[in-house]
């Protein structure tokens, strides 16, 4: 069964899972107001739909895979048939997913795709499904993540399976409605209570918990946070519409408009391969207020009188 296969099986499920949660919340007068509404549910379908229906073309305009062609050139060969290879390629392809992820949130290039999924100011399983569609240059450069595991003998075939397998698998964990696990499970794998601090907009939640279905590669790289507040859903600076068009571009747009405007190649490099947020321009510290001498010797002998 290959990944598409894999995809069209899951849809039904999908469908049936947001029925029921929609039902969960419906019945449940405590529910949070960032469980959803509907214009948002809707955006995120039909983006859903529109990146379904891009992939095949996406697939036509390139036909160039780095993890194919390193597949190829490999003198590692792997062999499917054994049981071990399957459980030693999941946990490889989902490190690197770990890195791949981290990088969508540190490279803006990469990010006008993956802020998509998080420009929702909502958190249910419709949010899963709320992906870029038509991002050539990003999924070409995204892909090279997955290299080192086609160089180690993995098939591609069975990279790409797996890569699926792994977001099929954290479908269920965009939802409010599953609090906390057994320990044991929210130690070693990504959870809904993992996940929920991954797509916080506020501090301390940016940038922390990547893993896929492993929350084990946040802890040993210093990226993993447990949930000390509120968390807030969206993005620091939310688009406010439900356009599927505008959702999957507008990042896009700000990065071509922050390049034209720049005034150096360190600036336009910047806008591209920087964070997101980096400005060529930053504002400048305020100025410290300079105590005079006199002043200070007065508080220190003050404070000296308070402690006597």
């Amino acid at each position: 069964m290959g990944r598409v296969e894999l995809f069209i099986w899951a849809i039904p499920a999908f469908a049936v899972l947001m029925f029921v949660e929609w039902i969960a919340y419906r019945r449940d007068p405590d529910r949070p107001d960032s469980s959803g509404s509907a214009r948002d549910t809707a955006s995120n379908v039909v983006t859903f739909t529109l990146s379904r229906l891009a992939k095949p073309l996406l697939q036509h305009l390139l036909p160039f895979s780095a993890v194919v062609a390193a597949a190829a050139i490999t003198p590692l060969h792997l062999s499917p048939r054994s049981w071990w290879v399957w459980v030693l390629g999941l946990v490889v392809t989902d490190f690197c997913y770990y890195w791949a992820h981290r990088a969508d949130h540190r490279v803006r290039l990469l990010w006008t795709a993956h802020s998509v999924h998080h420009s929702s100011e909502y958190f249910n399983l419709s949010t899963a499904i709320r992906l870029p569609w038509l991002h050539p240059v990003v999924s070409t450069v995204r892909g090279v993540a997955w290299v080192p595991a086609a160089l180690l003998g993995f098939p591609a075939w069975m990279i790409f399976l797996l890569q699926s397998i792994g977001l099929l698998y954290q479908f269920p964990i965009h939802t409010q409605r599953i609090k906390a696990l057994p320990r044991p499970i929210e130690f070693l794998f990504n959870t809904p209570a993992h996940h929920r601090i991954h797509h916080g907009s506020n501090q301390p939640y940016i940038d922390k918990n990547y893993g896929g279905v492993f929350i084990i590669w946040d802890r040993v790289f210093g990226s993993f946070a447990a949930e000390s507040e509120p968390i807030r859903y969206g993005l620091t600076k939310n688009i406010g519409t439900d356009n599927p068009l505008k959702v999957n571009y507008h990042e896009l747009a700000g990065l071509v408009r922050d390049v034209r405007g720049a005034t150096t190649w360190r600036g336009r490099l910047g806008y591209i391969f920087g964070p997101p947020g980096w400005t060529e321009h930053p504002a400048p510290e305020p100025d410290r207020v300079q105590e005079p001498m006199s002043d200070r010797a007065d508080n220190r002998a003050g404070a000296a009188q308070l402690t006597s």
